[in-house]
């Protein structure tokens, strides 16, 4: 059998960390590995067997063709994607906000999902990776909502002025860096949007528990499966290749913020 380029990738990765000195460490690293290219695996099959529409969730019916720029693709295409946060994006979208900010958009899952179930919305992509903008642009002109997606590079504090023009939801997703951007003090237009928020640490998390307290009611969302939203070909499966297919690549725990202002 012919190696692909995934194949012959990881195995270069593998012998890479095999190199490192013996212990725990490497031995967890083989195996996120290992796991990485079993989910890669898995999202070709389920996409081939059931196509490139998002099955369930807050997004199905979306048509999702490309690459996740970041983290696993197959539980995007099942739409058990960060199912802890289902119902607030299902709020989000009854709520039908004129604008939403999506900082750190990756390859726009949720700006181009939004775009389609809030049809009077314009959604400002934001992301600092070229490669994630090009990805959202295609993305979004699959899904034919490029009229109304503003897709840019990373956000400053000038840019979250746009939370006065009009009610906002704000998405945020930046490995860290929302404990610098997130600043009320900074950039005073946020104390009027709607902020959805990734917390990357107990640290970070409780400064921007304590910089929103005043003007934000503040709830904690832990992460959660959704193992009803496999396929039924899935029960065929071993166990491992079911969780692999929900999950979502994570290396620790990333609770969010749901922030909605008083």
């Amino acid at each position: 059998m012919t190696e692909t380029p995934l194949t012959q990738a990881i195995d270069a990765s593998l012998a890479r960390i095999a190199a490192q000195a013996p212990g725990p460490a490497r031995l967890e690293a083989q195996l996120r590995q290992l796991a990485k290219w079993r989910s890669i695996v898995l999202a070709n099959t389920l996409a081939a067997r059931g196509g490139t529409r998002i099955t369930h969730g807050p997004f199905a019916g979306m048509t999702y063709p490309v690459d996740a720029s970041e983290g696993a693709r197959a539980p995007r295409l099942l739409g058990a994607y960060e199912a802890s946060l289902h119902p607030v994006i299902e709020a989000v979208i009854a709520r039908a906000y004129p604008q939403v900010l999506d900082i750190g958009c990756a390859e726009g899952y949720y700006a181009v999902g939004l775009a389609r179930q809030m049809p009077g919305t314009t959604v400002h992509a934001r992301d600092s990776d070229p490669r994630a903008r090009a990805l959202c642009a295609n993305l979004a002109q699959v899904n034919e909502v490029s009229d109304r997606l503003q897709i840019g590079p990373e956000v400053t504090y000038a840019d979250l002025a746009l939370c006065d023009q009009a009610p906002t939801f704000v998405l945020c997703d930046i490995e860290g860096a929302e404990d610098a951007l997130l600043d009320p003090a900074r950039a005073p237009a946020l104390a009027h949007a709607d902020l959805l928020v990734e917390v990357h640490g107990p640290a970070i998390r409780a400064r921007l528990t304590d910089r929103f307290a005043a003007t934000h009611r503040i709830t904690r969302i832990d992460r959660t499966l959704r193992p009803d939203l496999l396929p039924d070909w899935a029960e065929g499966l071993s166990d491992l290749d079911r969780l692999l297919l929900l999950w979502e690549w994570r290396a620790m725990p990333t609770p969010w913020l749901w922030m909605e202002h008083r």
